[in-house]
């Protein structure tokens, strides 16, 4: 199995209405190989956080790479969270 975990922090004065629209889509996308998805909001007990987290699980890396690679995928990444990050990191590793 591979975890993918995505961190995002988010200009200033940006609305977490906005990033939980963008969560709630990459949740709602229908991805074959995915075993399981959780989004959530910084809860803020911590100066210096990031302003939102993506785990993912998948079935194997082939998996993930069609997810990656996956069209709607991109255009929620493209559409919805580059306008309002400011930074964004990734990482795969196996479980």
């Amino acid at each position: 199995m591979i975890r993918n975990v995505v961190v995002g922090r988010v200009r200033p004065g940006t609305d977490p209405a906005r990033v939980q629209e963008a969560l709630d889509a990459i949740v709602a996308l229908p991805v074959e190989g995915l075993v399981d998805v959780r989004v959530g909001l910084d809860a803020g007990l911590r100066a210096g956080a990031w302003s939102f987290a993506i785990t993912s699980d998948f079935v194997d890396a082939e998996a993930y790479r069609a997810y990656d690679a996956e069209a709607e995928h991109n255009r929620i990444r493209r559409e919805l969270f580059d306008p309002v990050c400011e930074e964004i990191a990734r990482v795969q590793f196996p479980v």
